[in-house]
């Protein structure tokens, strides 16, 4: 039965200068449940000017927010991480309503946000130049890391809370102010965290939100006063982002598509194997951008190909706030329609389709986006299914008789996101993260996705510039580099004839 809780039908506010304001543009999109296709809220397409009126009230309060100790800086992030778990149950079931993941997949979503958040309560010590005393006689040098200025960034709708909490954090705590663009489809759950940076002491100006489409993209990647922009999402818009913003002279993260492979070695633990790919490629109905898409079987791991076809077949596909569902609906009709086209495209090209997820049915949920786990195998590099991001609860198996051919395999591909390898070989292990060409290696783990401590490092077709998000890498992408190079003569130093050489002496 439909046991919906209903949430009050919500429009997405503008935040400008520390003000909530309703939009006066004329464009609007419905925020649609994708379970049950209930309308559960609206957002505006932001206007020109209102665009510009958060990019003035950031490049506004820039000027003190910069000069702002990094203490009361990283205070307000112990604030904000104390009042995101606070709240972390209700910002999962709006996230639940507007995205479609289950309430247990979506408080992870907010739980891998909050740990940058907590990161970002150290920046003090990430942030700290370099000194050298005595370079040449009398003269030291040193670097600062300072802050850029004004910095944007466009998230995706497969995490609301996970990706804008990868940027604005470590923006701000860094010492810029940031413009934030959600995702059209989920921004409420996003808002609702921009509420509580608010609430920690976030000053008015310092981050601000707008909402919108190409036509908001645009006017943040060419703004003459935005420094730098994060992007998480697909390999078309990311590369557009990319490129227009640095005609535009600014600094860009784009993290885009994958198509991320696992290899299973003969001598992999089989039991804990087989969950993890279960768990790794149908989690959030595949709408990860580090799910597993291909799993690799080297020689006769293959024989377990049918016991993983029967664990997949345990998954329970529901609506994401009831009880005990493993796969929920995927964002749209759209995304539906075009995961559904790939899976008649395996099937037209000669893929064999071990468990099909078309045609599934959820009582109560009828007109839900929902698609089933699905496997093929006998897939082949030439087909769609393997080329393409499905971005749905789609696995594609791959047989190979040895490890070299699973490296190779897996090195032609042109993503880079993530690949994981199951062993119970240490020689085998080291020669796999040796030399493979991915990014991000997991042993024994099928989502290497790295905790704040570390970055994310996806790498080739998956990410264009180079530094990543979170982390060390994200405190250089949001931080300049200046280093000054003094020395200071006392009244009775003898100064000497002058000098035309570059030397210093």
């Amino acid at each position: 039965m439909n046991t919906i809780q209903k949430i009050e039908l919500e429009t997405a506010k503008l935040l400008i200068n520390g003000n909530f304001i309703e939009s006066e543009t004329q464009e609007w999109q419905d925020i649609i449940n994708p379970a049950t296709q209930e309308v559960i809220g609206r957002v505006p397409f932001a206007t020109v000017e209102e665009v510009d009126a958060a990019i003035q009230a950031a490049q506004d309060a820039f000027a003190s927010w910069r000069q702002t100790p990094i203490q009361a800086r990283m205070r307000i992030m112990l604030k904000l991480q104390d009042l995101i778990r606070a709240n972390m149950k209700e910002i999962a079931q709006v996230l639940t309503a507007e995205q479609g993941k289950t309430l247990a997949d979506a408080e992870g979503d907010i739980q891998r946000g909050l740990e940058v958040v907590e990161h970002a309560c150290s920046v003090g010590t990430l942030q700290m130049g370099e000194y050298v005393e005595g370079v040449a006689r009398g003269v030291d040098t040193y670097t600062l890391q300072q802050p850029l200025g004004v910095c944007a960034g466009i998230t995706p709708f497969n995490f609301p809370a996970m990706i804008p909490l990868w940027m604005f954090p470590m923006a701000i705590v860094c010492g810029n102010t940031f413009v934030l663009k959600p995702s059209e489809q989920d921004p409420l759950s996003t808002m609702m965290l921009v509420e509580l940076a608010i609430q920690a002491g976030v000053p008015a100006g310092v981050l601000n939100v707008v909402h919108g489409g190409k036509e908001v993209v645009d006017r943040l990647c060419t703004h003459k006063d935005i420094k730098a922009i994060s992007f998480v999402g697909s390999t078309a818009v990311g590369t557009h982002v990319y490129n227009l913003a640095g005609q535009h002279g600014k600094r860009v993260q784009s993290m885009m598509g994958a198509k991320n492979h696992v290899v299973v070695m003969p001598d992999a633990n089989k039991e804990q194997t087989l969950n993890a790919l279960v768990g790794a490629a149908f989690g959030a109905a595949g709408q990860r951008c580090m799910a597993l898409s291909v799993a690799v079987m080297v020689g006769d791991s293959k024989q377990w190909i049918q016991e993983l076809v029967e664990k997949a077949k345990t998954l329970k596909v529901n609506a994401g706030h009831e009880p005990n569902t493993d796969i929920g609906p995927v964002i749209s009709k759209r995304a539906k329609a075009r995961v559904l086209d790939l899976i008649n495209s395996g099937v037209e090209q000669g893929a064999e389709l071990l468990l099909d997820g078309r045609d599934v049915q959820v009582q109560g949920y009828e007109s839900g986006n929902f698609v089933g786990a699905t496997i093929f195998s006998g897939v082949n590099t030439d087909m769609r299914i393997y080329k393409e991001e499905i971005f749905g609860p789609v696995l594609s198996i791959i047989c190979v008789d040895t490890l070299d051919e699973a490296i190779a395999l897996i090195n032609a591909n042109p993503f880079g996101n993530g690949v994981g390898l199951f062993t119970q070989s240490g020689a085998i292990a080291r020669t796999f993260q040796n030399l493979i060409d991915i990014g991000q290696v997991g042993i024994n783990i099928p989502i290497p996705v790295p905790v704040p401590f570390f970055s994310f490092t996806g790498s080739r077709g998956s990410k264009l510039g180079d530094l990543g998000p979170y982390g060390k890498q994200a405190v250089q992408f949001y931080t300049q580099t200046k280093t000054i190079t003094s020395r200071w003569f006392e009244d009775s130093h003898e100064v000497g004839g002058v000098n035309t050489t570059i030397s210093l002496r």
